[in-house]
């Protein structure tokens, strides 16, 4: 059917997604919302990818781009080491020295700056998003954050963050905040050692328990109608005359008159052919949870070591690396004992030895550290993906916003500087 208001723009009444992380069933479930019905296809299942294991935070005010000064700082040896919190293998292949050129180049002050500020306007929708959801029938719950700190040996290592915080709010987006002392610190969280010798206090920030959400989520779109497909390896996405076909590793394929392509750090397999040519790179994460004689009320992040922490029940998910290898490369035991002996001084009370739930993710990181979302070289074929660390927070506001490009044939101004074909 052609759009309202419009003599071109021709609805799709039938969209694929493929991809069943938050990104792609976001996008689903708002896309329903438009009267669009919709089928999510999946190599695996629910929350297969990023989406099950990372902390859960929803950080809207934290959400910055990835290529920064400081990373720099780290070195080549630094990174070439098994305990560094960002590691390269030695062996990178020509496709990941060149993401990592390009990584390189975005890391200065002014490009992070220009990059920040495209993410503002859609941060500043994130929570938001998640309200939508809630009100209309998500029985998934999101958590406020009761406390949210970032904790630090010395208040000289404090001063990396209060100074990025700077820059977010010159970049114009709002984070409220107090520095304490460490004391202040474990008065607030008990779990805190007492190494912890000074903090910041986030307000405002809130946490989701991600592969339960996600698959409420997944639930929701079913429950109105929508179709999840699982063990469905897309292997060709062909744009036709009539439509567009999907073709799978086994030889089936259906037509749709849209798809969206939401495979995490996969997606430029499938991208490419449609002009997308930035370099999505998976940037692994490793997780796993413990208990805890006292379990933190809210998220306990640990910058200097890039260690994240999210109550779960009665379980702390502890969380952290940055690890650049193939998407499905096999869990690292290495990166899980890094993470277990930076974090070991830091919490009281945490048996780091009765872990469960160890799980490696691939984040879909770009080069200049933005998303790409939005219509590809084709009008019928649409990208959402490369969110890097943030596609959990930005997963519903990236499903809202494309759905409304794609019913309304109109990019919202907070999706331009996501141009897939950019």
């Amino acid at each position: 059917m052609v759009a309202a208001g419009s003599s071109t723009h021709i609805v799709p009444d039938r969209v694929a997604i493929v991809g069943a992380g938050m990104v792609g069933l976001a996008t689903a479930w708002f896309l329903q919302e438009r009267g669009i019905e919709v089928t999510v296809l999946d190599r695996q299942g629910v929350a297969a990818g990023a989406s099950w294991g990372n902390a859960g935070w929803l950080t809207p005010g934290l959400a910055t781009p990835l290529p920064e000064p400081a990373v720099l700082k780290y070195g080549v040896r630094a990174v070439l080491s098994p305990s560094s919190p960002v590691y390269v293998p030695p062996t990178a292949s020509p496709r990941l020295l060149s993401f990592l050129t390009r990584f390189a180049r975005n890391s200065t002050a002014g490009r992070w700056k220009t990059a920040m500020e495209s993410l503002v306007p859609i941060n500043r929708q994130a929570l938001g998003a998640f309200d939508l959801l809630a009100k209309a029938g998500v029985e998934a719950e999101t958590y406020e954050a009761k406390s949210f700190l970032a904790a630090y040996r010395t208040e000289a290592e404090r001063t990396v963050l209060l100074d990025e915080i700077e820059h977010i709010h010159a970049a114009g987006q709002g984070i409220e905040f107090e520095a304490i002392t460490g004391d202040d610190a474990r008065e607030i969280e008990p779990s805190l050692s007492d190494e912890i010798g000074a903090a910041i206090r986030l307000h405002g920030q809130r946490f989701i328990n991600p592969g339960e959400y996600v698959q409420m989520l997944a639930d929701s779109v079913v429950a109105r109608g929508g179709k999840i497909v699982t063990d469905a390896n897309v292997s060709d996405i062909v744009d036709e005359i009539r439509g567009v076909r999907i073709v799978t590793a086994d030889g089936e394929s259906e037509a749709y008159d849209a798809v969206v392509m939401a495979t995490g750090a996969w997606l430029g397999d499938l991208a490419r052919r449609f002009g997308v040519r930035t370099v999505v790179q998976a940037g692994r994460g490793y997780s796993f949870s413990v208990p805890m004689a006292h379990v933190p009320a809210g998220p306990v992040y640990f910058p200097a070591q890039r260690i994240a922490c999210t109550p779960l029940g009665d379980r702390l998910r502890v969380a952290g690396m940055m690890e650049f290898r193939k998407a499905d490369a096999a869990l690292d035991p290495r990166r899980i004992d890094a993470i277990v002996e930076a974090a070991r001084p830091l919490l009281r009370d945490a048996d780091l030895d009765a872990r469960t739930d160890e799980w490696v993710g691939p984040r879909p990181c770009t080069p200049d550290g933005l998303p790409l979302i939005g219509a590809t070289a084709s009008p019928r074929v649409f990208a959402a993906g490369g969110h890097g660390m943030w596609g959990i927070t930005l997963g519903p506001i990236t499903g809202q916003l494309l759905a409304e490009t794609i019913t309304t044939g109109t990019t919202p101004n907070e999706l331009t500087p996501f141009n897939p074909l950019r």
